[in-house]
């Protein structure tokens, strides 16, 4: 067994004051809130800006203290250990475990340089001679001074930021310094490094919680006096399970309430990563945000699929991202704008007033269509990875394989392709999986990604290439939709063709699968080929089949033949003009259709159904309103669309028994 960490945002409505028993409103709350986490982020802001140069970084980075000890991991021991203390102003009287919280927060904020700075270091010293372009050469020694778990997208952003240095300075950068100023310090009270003296956390019921937290009675508190113990109840989302172990929150303030970010641990069973018979294996597609396959290792070592096409189709919510992105661009170039005009002009102008306006209006509008398109990206990677991890579960598989994104280079339109969909949140769709898979005791496996693509799943083994064309229908034409090849004759969707060649690689290659001490995350780093066979599942007869055996009779009976022969006369056929078409009745167009083209509107009181989510089917309820006989209605989103979600396996008295297949 082992434990699966989450983190649950709450919302402290109120508190009650322990010292006097009186209720405080939420609004006192959280200007009280706010007072403490300002303390902890000016004390937190003043260690990063004194510790923010080479020396320092490079004494946090050898991990030895003045004492010749090893650094802990918790970070304000660590900092401590260095001698890197802090004090408050003059005149303000903080208590020592307020001091840990900002030494704990600038720890964090350090070591996270620590890893930009290494990744800095790794491209500086693999300089390209075409920044935008690297040869295979420039790339394998590239990746030789990486730190590990770094993605393109992470390469790609910072060789833009030195190449941007580059230019301007003429000589590339000599540290991280040289590059950013110090890091920005949230205001917020991480509580994780406290302890009883200045917070405690208990559980008061299945769906409650209480914190008791001393908060400042003033913005700058003079004395032990201008302290007092706050009891805060807090109501428990129903994400978070009753045998959750909760943990130690932050605080902060947002728009004005005051939110508890609080971790919490849940015994989960452990994943092996090998011994897997039965597995799901997903490409970061073309034609859709994921496209997957269910296959199963034989005893003899051959991969067996069924062919069974799994995707999650994201067009109509992609579509709205790029509309978003498109808006925001046109809002930060209006802000540039209004922020060159402001700079020729003096306060005493007459349009200073007025430009300013019209600059902060901006500015808002900028921060909601920033914050429209994290919520839509954050919504869109958990709804891809849900589908995914049921996809899994309902095929009684014990194992996910996915891409490694650190090897997913761009090359040539693919390239075009990979660098617009790494705007879809791969990487988060990526951490979802995992978190998801987990709960469910499913293994996430990441295996290379070159090549996925350009061989044969059937009979390629790394010699028959694929021949990538728009349609079936147009072999000889260039596009890269459709694979065909041509020593086997398969035809079939490009990313489905590399789903199976992932699922391959990593059945036949789990036995390289290593995990990493740090994060945690498994990956397949040697390439192992093997073509995967197409099977067919035995289906059981159905009613009519066994009628048919049992009476000897032909299961599709052919029609018998009309009688053509004319015996009487050809009945008239109505017509708008008929004597007996009443005066009243309205005339309808021949082009009228004879169904309803769109569904029919709910009742008025129903209210509005949620974006998504499919009416409960009752006594009264046809089939045909909203999308309850859609196959893509449980993706979360009206503009997706995924295969529907069977029990297709028949699970055993093991995990890793299904259904016998057939190979064709």
């Amino acid at each position: 067994m082992s434990r699966l960490t989450a983190t649950a945002t709450c919302t402290a409505h109120g508190a009650i004051a322990e010292h006097s028993g009186e209720v405080v409103p939420q609004p006192l709350l959280a200007e009280r809130v706010a007072w403490l986490a300002g303390l902890a982020r000016d004390l937190t802001a003043g260690i990063v800006a004194a510790r923010w140069s080479t020396a320092d970084l490079d004494a946090l980075a050898r991990g030895v203290g003045l004492d010749g000890r090893a650094l802990p991991a918790k970070g304000w021991m660590a900092l401590r250990r260095l001698g890197w203390g802090v004090r408050p102003e003059p005149g303000v009287h903080v208590c020592d475990r307020v001091l840990r919280c900002a030494q704990e927060q600038a720890a964090r904020l350090l070591r996270l340089a620590l890893h930009r700075r290494a990744l800095v270091h790794a491209i500086v010293a693999t300089w390209p001679q075409e920044p935008g372009k690297r040869t295979d050469a420039e790339w394998h020694a590239l990746r030789a001074v990486l730190p590990g778990g770094v993605s393109v997208a992470d390469i790609r952003n910072r060789t833009r930021q030195i190449r941007a240095h580059l230019d301007q300075h003429h000589v590339l950068p000599g540290d991280l310094t040289d590059l950013e100023q110090p890091p920005n310090v949230a205001a917020q009270i991480v509580l994780a490094a406290a302890d009883r003296q200045l917070a405690t956390l208990e559980r008061t019921g299945p769906h409650g919680a209480r914190l008791r937290v001393k908060l400042p009675l003033t913005a700058r508190p003079a004395s032990g006096r201008d302290w007092a113990w706050h009891l805060l109840p807090i109501a428990l989302p129903p994400t978070v399970p009753v045998e959750a172990k909760l943990c130690a929150p932050t605080l902060r303030v947002h728009n004005g309430r005051v939110r508890v970010d609080l971790p919490f641990q849940t015994p989960i069973a452990f994943a092996p990563a090998t011994g897997h018979v039965i597995g799901c294996g997903f490409d970061w597609g073309l034609n859709t945000l994921l496209t997957g396959t269910i296959g199963h290792l034989t005893a003899g070592g051959r991969v067996v699929c069924d062919g069974r096409p799994l995707a999650y189709d994201a067009s109509g919510v992609s579509a709205k991202l790029h509309r978003l992105r498109a808006e925001r661009e046109h809002l930060a170039a209006k802000r540039r704008h209004l922020e060159r005009l402001l700079a020729g002009l003096t306060p005493a102008d007459a349009r200073f007033a007025e430009l300013s306006t019209a600059h902060e209006v901006l500015g808002v509008e900028h921060e909601r269509v920033c914050a429209r398109i994290r919520n839509l990206n954050k919504a869109l990677a958990w709804s891809a990875a849900r589908w995914a991890v049921d996809q899994a579960v309902a095929a009684g598989a014990t194992v996910i394989y996915l891409e490694d994104l650190a090897t997913l280079e761009a090359r040539g339109r693919r390239g075009r392709a990979n660098a617009r969909l790494s705007g879809q949140v791969r990487g988060q769709v990526a951490e979802a999986i995992r978190h998801l898979a987990a709960k469910h005791g499913l293994a996430v496996v990441t295996v290379p990604a070159r090549g996925t693509s350009t061989y044969c799943p059937r009979c390629g083994t790394g010699t028959s290439v694929l021949t990538h064309c728009p349609a079936p229908d147009r072999v000889a034409e260039r596009g890269w939709a459709w694979a065909w090849c041509s020593a086997c004759g398969l035809s079939g969707d490009r990313d489905q063709a590399a789903a199976e060649r992932i699922l391959a690689r990593g059945l036949l290659g789990q036995q390289a699968t290593r995990t990493d001490r740090t994060t945690g995350v498994r990956s397949i780093a040697q390439v192992v080929e093997g073509n995967v066979a197409r099977a067919r599942r035995p289906r059981k007869p159905t009613q009519a089949a066994r009628r048919a055996r049992r009476t000897r009779t032909d299961l599709h009976p052919r029609p018998q033949a009309r009688d053509r022969s004319k015996s009487r006369p050809t009945p008239k056929r109505p017509t708008r003009t008929s004597k007996n078409t009443s005066k009243n009745t309205a005339k309808t167009s021949s082009r009228a259709p004879d169904r309803r083209t769109v569904p029919a509107p709910f009742p008025a009181g129903s209210g509005q159904r949620p974006a998504g989510h499919a009416p409960e089917r009752g006594r009264h309820t046809p089939y045909r309103t909203g999308h309850v006989r859609n196959s893509h209605h449980r993706t979360g989103f009206h503009q997706a669309k995924a295969t529907p979600v069977l029990e297709l396996a028949e699970r055993g008295s093991g995990p890793n028994q299904a259904t016998p297949v057939r190979v064709a």
